[in-house]
């Protein structure tokens, strides 16, 4: 573990447009066969055997944000920084936060509360040994921080973690949680304190309907996304759209699963580039981190990094 760690300036130097609100533009660092939908049809013990395209699609992605000079939020797995660590310092030295994405893509409250400490350590540990840099955000695994697992937000914290973006306040099949705040909002835990940004939600007649993000943003044509995420904008909150470089990657190797899964991933893949250009233009995009302070400047005393007391491990099995 790297001894001296710099708290990097996530904020990025992009000039607001007009308006002193800035949404956050993330994205989740995986490949194609590490999606939580696959998982019944593909071994993680043999993940090393597929092919991997997460570095020509991320490496595409970093093209298109240079060119409009845009930050983002790169939530990294650690199983790709294990094995990519020159991917990682190439989204550092964009300009791009780094935030942890877990190590091995498992679904929170699927683990028991000592496994999924020793999985947020090991991939915090290998980011920060890779970039030399405190790593202090956070999204799980399909959003998969639920009311069955927030227990998972005091470990979040004891492991110096500041900022996360795993709770979606909406229904679905695999995440969420209904009745959650829909802006950033400070969570108070026993364990300490940290920031909420969630996913975007888009409040129609009392229903919370995502958009702006993964599926949602591949399967609702562009217009209503962007209707969407202007309502966010118009009710005074910012929106963390996010997306990952295999959803710009239209050729990927197929995955023999069911059709169910299939139509959830590979829908509309060809049009996620054109429609994140739009995103672009549309909106005044950054960090995560930018985007909590322009929205509450308060927040940057519980976003600096802290000196923490690890707990001693309880034995497990490191994931494959």
């Amino acid at each position: 573990m790297t001894n001296t760690l710099s708290f990097p300036s996530a904020i990025g130097p992009t000039v607001l447009r007009e308006s002193a609100l800035v949404n956050a533009l993330t994205i989740d660092v995986e490949d194609y066969f590490h999606v939580s939908g696959f998982e019944p049809y593909v071994n993680r013990a043999e993940w090393d055997n597929y092919e991997s395209r997460v570095g020509s699609s991320t490496d595409r992605l970093l093209d298109i944000l240079s060119a409009a000079d845009v930050r983002a939020t790169f939530f990294v797995l650690g199983w790709v920084a294990e094995r990519q660590p020159s991917l990682v310092r190439a989204i550092r030295a964009a300009g791009h936060e780094i935030g942890c994405h877990s190590y091995a893509h498992r679904l929170i409250y699927e683990m028991t509360p000592e496994a999924f400490r020793a999985d947020l350590r090991l991939s915090i540990d290998i980011l920060q040994d890779t970039l030399g840099e405190c790593v202090t955000a956070y999204r799980a695994p399909s959003f998969s921080i639920t009311r069955e697992s927030t227990w998972a937000l005091d470990i979040l914290v004891e492991e110096g973690i500041t900022l996360d973006s795993s709770i979606y306040p909406t229904h679905h099949d695999r995440y969420g949680i209904p009745g959650t705040p829909l802006e950033p909002h400070r969570i108070d835990r026993e364990a300490g304190s940290l920031w909420e940004f969630p996913p975007p939600v888009w409040n129609v007649c009392g229903y919370p309907v995502p958009v702006g993000g993964g599926g949602y943003f591949r399967l609702y044509p562009y217009a209503l996304t962007r209707l969407g995420l202007g309502k966010i904008n118009a009710a005074g909150r910012p929106f963390a759209a996010y997306l990952h470089p295999w959803e710009l990657d239209p050729d990927q190797p197929r995955i023999d699963a069911s059709l169910g899964r299939r139509f959830r991933h590979y829908v509309n893949l060809a049009r996620t580039e054109t429609r994140l250009t739009q995103l672009i233009a549309d909106f005044p995009l950054g960090t995560i981190t930018r985007a909590l302070l322009a929205f509450d400047p308060s927040a940057r005393d519980t976003l600096q990094p802290r000196r923490i007391h690890r707990p001693e491990l309880h034995p497990v099995t490191r994931a494959a």
